[in-house]
């Protein structure tokens, strides 16, 4: 049992980058997509820490893929370095994360990337 503490503890205090490594790991070894380790481990985090007075990790969400949907597909493949595939499948399931944990700046920029091509775009 102290173990599995410990390996909570361990996932609770990743970074953002480790984070990363740890979904594409599980991706390639083991067959589980990044997305779901992403919000596995981030809700972890979430539920095991002390609340924040400012909120510095945000996750971009793509909840329409509006009129433009082609263009949307493809700059959400060159944003996320997922095969067209995977991308048409964030499309076309939105509401969908496409960037998770990473910087207002960065998450701004993504989203009016993403409004841009005609997306709808949440920051959350």
């Amino acid at each position: 049992m102290a173990d599995l503490k410990d390996f909570a503890e361990q996932l609770v205090n990743l970074t953002v980058k480790e984070v990363n490594e740890l979904a594409e790991i599980l991706k390639e070894e083991y067959g589980i997509e990044p997305a779901a380790a992403a919000v596995a481990v981030a809700g972890g985090a979430a539920g095991g820490g002390e609340e924040a007075d400012e909120q510095t990790e945000f996750d971009v969400i793509l909840t329409a893929a509006g009129g433009s949907k082609l263009a949307v597909v493809k700059l959400v493949k060159e944003l996320t370095g997922a095969g067209l595939k995977d991308a048409k499948g964030l499309v076309d399931n939105a509401p969908s994360p496409i960037k998770e944990g990473v910087a207002k700046d960065e998450a701004e920029a993504v989203k009016a990337q993403l409004e841009e091509a005609g997306a709808e775009v949440e920051l959350k």
